[in-house]
């Protein structure tokens, strides 16, 4: 008797099992329940369709149910609902909301890939109509309907995620007016303060308003807009988009008796099965492992959604199989800066009682003296004792895609910071260097690994502090135009001749623009007997540093006053 598989929910990681299901086996039988009228569509790609970036909206739809139904020989049912699963006779209720129709369908293994919802607040007027969030093509049109229908209003994004970053710069390219608000100290919560404040300084500069610690309380009508408050304050605007976070869709799990993790996500073991034999979940809704904490919750993204679905129908048929986990690596572009993260974050880490220690450097995306070189901003987290990469996080303008996918696949492989010195990139000079971001990465860190130079992370640098020089190595020029306060200014050209101006006594606290000359004027002094350690990215982290800071504590012009408009 041929296999009967039942997958209720397409996009990513349904779709994939049940493409993944029928190659690996021609006579299953195979039913796709989809209580949307898209089946597969590129969520992902949702703000660059109301940006205007991708003009035709049939781009978006990965697969058409016609699509599937012909090639891949799948029953593909679009708006039919699973509102329940009975676990014990193996059966699934479904309604086909057409029709209103409900009925009971059979399976030998269920896979359940019901995603995971918008997080809606709490607050008086979500419901309100020009409040709304983007998780499908609806969603999507409606917003873009909004937007096309008022050349210049002016938007409040609720979120400073994913989402929210890439709606934001959407709404400005259309020529929206954009209030970026997050309840939240920093944005991006997945990175730390001093990367993320990177991108706030990118929304500044496109002129998006953006409110750290900013906790909406009610959304009302006023005279055709929408007034927005923040406490006393208020914010007159034309559309608000919620993109706060989302929530595992778990319903049908519950009422199949599933056991659920400390994340709320459905619990699966390496070959996506649940606590039941007989079905398996994938995607948002899912539990997954952190290699590197150890830790286990959701995590919504489609790489890893697909591979969930095709490690699934690998199991029902007998393949061994084995997800090994979800790293988190992630990639988003604000307008001229793009950002990336794998692996865990310092605050991750310190939350996981994890030892680290951290690199910073900021290399030029291709050879310096070909034309267009910028420079890239790189924090890599290791372990102390082996070296074993523990995370990594990029910006920059240009080439971030193709230094993080290595750091990512090094990750993977469970690296160390010294196979990255080795590492054989490709190089030519408009592409990258002969010795890559990535190496250099890797030099930095050894460095601090084998002791050849100590380093110091950017709060170090704050404040005096008993028995301690603070030497800014940088030259004159570059000393005058800003200095970390109580720095003492000798450039490293001119150190090996004034050693005699640095007390023996005390330890030296170097720094220079990015760390390069800082690290040669600590391997001068610590030959010379000093106590030395480096100030890691030197000023223009300790500079990023800073301004997170002031920007969590609202010093900052990057946070605007919320007043009324």
């Amino acid at each position: 008797m041929a296999l009967k598989v039942i997958i209720v929910g397409g996009v990513a990681g349904g779709a994939s099992a049940a493409a993944r299901l029928r190659r690996l086996d021609e006579n299953a039988e195979i039913v796709l329940l989809e209580r949307g009228p898209d089946v597969s569509f590129a969520n992902c790609g949702l703000p660059y369709h109301i940006a205007g970036e991708i003009r035709d909206r049939d781009e978006l739809a990965v697969q058409t149910a016609e699509g599937l139904r012909t090639r891949m020989r799948l029953d593909v049912r679009t708006l039919h609902e699973a509102t329940g699963v009975d676990a014990a006779r193996r059966v699934v209720r479904v309604k086909d909301l057409s029709t209103g129709r409900e009925f009971e369908e059979g399976y030998d293994a269920l896979i359940l890939s019901p995603g995971a919802a918008p997080v809606v607040p709490p607050i008086a007027g979500m419901d309100l109509p020009g409040v709304h969030t983007l998780r499908t093509l609806a969603d999507m049109d409606r917003i873009k309907a909004r937007v096309d229908a008022k050349a210049a209003g002016r938007a409040l994004v609720l979120g400073g995620g994913f989402i929210g970053l890439e709606m934001a710069e959407a709404l400005r390219r259309r020529g929206w007016d954009v209030l970026l608000a997050e309840r939240g100290s920093q944005l991006l919560a997945p990175a730390d303060p001093e990367m993320a404040v990177l991108l706030a300084r990118e929304l500044a500069l496109h002129g998006v308003e953006v409110a750290l610690g900013a906790a909406l309380t009610a959304v009302r009508p006023d005279r055709g807009r929408l007034a927005a408050e923040f406490g006393t304050r208020v914010e007159l605007v034309d559309l608000v988009l919620v993109a706060v976070g989302v929530r595992p869709e778990t319903a049908l799990a519950r009422s199949a008796g599933l056991a659920l993790g400390p994340g709320g996500g459905i619990l699966v073991d390496g070959s996506q099965r649940t606590s039941d034999p007989h079905i398996y979940a994938v995607g948002d809704a899912v539990e997954v492992r952190d290699p590197i904490t150890g830790r286990s919750g959701p995590v919504a993204l489609a790489g890893p959604a697909n591979r969930q679905g095709r490690a699934a129908a690998d199991a029902i048929v007998g393949r061994p199989t084995a997800y090994p986990g979800t790293l988190g690596t992630a990639i988003v572009r604000v307008f001229g800066l793009v950002f990336g993260l794998t692996g865990a974050s310092e605050h991750a880490l310190k939350a996981a009682g994890r030892a680290y220690t951290r690199a910073y450097l900021h290399p030029n995306q291709h050879a310096g003296y070909y034309p267009g070189a910028v420079p890239m901003a790189i924090k890599l987290l290791f372990d102390p004792g082996d070296g074993r990469i523990l995370g990594v996080q990029v910006a920059g303008s240009e080439g971030v895609d193709k230094r993080l996918d290595v750091f990512a696949t090094a990750l993977r492989a469970g690296w160390t910071v010294r196979d990255l010195e080795g590492l054989e990139l490709s190089y030519a000079p408009p592409f990258g260097s002969a010795k890559d971001p990535v190496n250099m990465a890797g030099f930095v860190a050894a460095n601090i690994l084998d002791h050849v130079v100590e380093s110091a992370g950017p709060e170090e640098a704050e404040g005096p502090r008993e028995g301690r020089l603070l030497l800014d190595v940088r030259t004159p020029e570059e000393f005058a135009a800003g200095a970390v306060p109580g720095a003492v200014n000798i450039p490293v050209d001119e150190l090996r001749g004034r050693l005699g101006e640095i007390p023996a006594d005390k330890e030296v606290l170097v720094y220079c623009r990015v760390g390069h000359r800082g690290y040669l004027a600590c391997r001068v002094l610590s030959q010379a007997g000093f106590r030395a350690r480096n100030l890691g990215g030197g000023w223009l982290t300790y500079q990023a540093w800073k301004q997170a800071r002031a920007m969590a504590e609202g010093g900052t012009p990057a946070r605007p006053t919320l007043a009324p408009r």
